[in-house]
């Protein structure tokens, strides 16, 4: 079946059509969006397919959906703003702006190790009750009596969950408003860019629903799955309770998912809470509308973002949970709160920096080259860090037109 995908791209740009297009064809896309900023000029602005399972509802400009991890860049820039203001120092302790957080031998961790995925926090330290992540006041409570499930500092490993609430917690310490809020009020409502953490029930109906892949989609139903059954996507994982890192190759990874309500992601109470690490909603064109800001050398000084584009990591280190969650290989590179492009998924540029969430959406900046790119989907797909096919040839695409325009500057 043909879908005809609507939006416009710029001259130079239309092989992005033509890849969006392939991808409904030939990579079992169902619904996606797909944005691409020059200059600050919005070049590419592509949607298509549809927003739920039963092809009843069209995806649209305006059409929400959930990004999983592409949030964390969002959160990651709230952390950064108040560094730039001076309210914010990377290199104090946590326990400066979050007095409780020095329990359980926690007293000298940095914040910049909460941005480098360096604390040792990817899980609170007792189980916690199905659904707990929607209580804030809970889980940073959990997380300040927690101790670490390794050294700080000595070891990275993805805190997926945790990122947000350990960030978040700080930002709201500073600010005493949420980190939704404070990045509403502070960034995406001044843009006007369509981005957020904690949707409004007023805003779910124009909500995509998320979908499995179709290698494992069962027949359209009222009924979501249960977080039990959802656990079948990240494969063999150990039974709760995990109490050790040793436990199991998987028990890493199972740790730092275990809270996500998985089963719960297009109910109104997921759609509503602020889970910053995981539940932005948002259209492809308001995420690059926020990476096009620090593309482009604004929103945040020169000096900011060379900051959160260096490498936190030691070398050729692996990271303790994406080593089993990814294609990409065993090392991993962190700068301060976004991913680095180590492995060429942002395109040629090496100091391209982004982040991308679980089953395929990416989005980042390009500032040498005055790129920003943001793709997202509801088709369940590959990897978490923009190693999705899906993207992966949309960036090509996207270079490639660059190129007609003249040098670009990478690898």
């Amino acid at each position: 079946m043909t879908v005809r995908v609507h939006g416009t791209c710029a001259p130079d740009f239309e092989g992005v059509r033509a890849e969006f297009e392939r991808s409904f064809a030939e990579r079992d896309e169902l619904g996606a969006a797909v944005a691409a900023t020059v200059g600050g000029e919005l070049v590419v602005d592509l949607w298509g397919g549809d927003a739920d399972r039963t092809g009843t509802r069209p995806w649209e400009r305006d059409t929400l959906v959930n990004v999983y991890s592409t949030t964390k860049g969002m959160t990651s820039l709230c952390a950064h703003l108040l560094v730039d203001r001076g309210e914010l120092d990377l290199d104090a302790p946590v326990a400066r702006y979050w007095p409780e957080f020095a329990d359980a031998g926690k007293a000298d961790i940095p914040v910049r190790w909460l941005l480098s995925h360096r604390a040792g926090l990817i899980a609170p330290g007792e189980p916690m009750a199905p659904g707990a992540v929607y209580d804030w006041e809970k889980v940073t409570e959990a997380l300040a009596a927690t101790r670490p499930w390794w050294r700080p500092g000595t070891a990275q490993g993805y805190h997926a969950v945790t990122f947000g609430f350990l960030v978040g917690e700080v930002v709201r310490r500073i600010t005493g408003v949420s980190l939704g809020t404070f990045l509403r009020t502070e960034v995406t409502g001044p843009l006007g860019a369509d981005v957020h953490v904690g949707t409004q029930e007023s805003e779910h109906g124009r909500c995509a629903d998320m979908a499995p892949p179709l290698s494992r989609e069962a027949p359209p139903s009222s009924t979501p799955p249960s977080p039990a059954s959802s656990r079948t996507v990240f494969g063999d994982v150990p039974r709760p309770p995990v109490t050790g890192l040793s436990d199991h190759p998987m028990a890493p990874a199972t740790l730092a998912l275990q809270y996500l309500p998985l089963g719960d992601v297009n109910a109104a109470a997921y759609r509503c809470a602020e889970i910053p690490a995981a539940n932005g909603h948002a259209t492809a064109r308001g995420i690059a509308a926020v990476y096009a800001e620090l593309a482009c050398g604004r929103l945040l000084s020169s000096g900011a973002v060379e900051r959160l584009r260096t490498c936190q990591s030691d070398g050729d280190e692996p990271d303790l949970v994406l080593r089993t969650g990814t294609s990409l290989a065993d090392t991993w590179p962190w700068g301060l709160g976004y991913m680095l492009n180590q492995y060429g998924q942002a395109g040629p540029n090496p100091r391209a920096f982004g982040h991308g969430g679980a089953g395929g959406s990416y989005a980042f900046a390009d500032p040498e080259n005055g790129v920003s790119y943001a793709y997202t989907m509801n088709r369940m797909g590959a990897g978490t860090s923009g190693e999705d096919l899906r993207s992966v040839h949309l960036v090509g695409a996207l270079y490639e037109g660059l190129r007609e325009r003249g040098p670009v500057r990478g690898r």
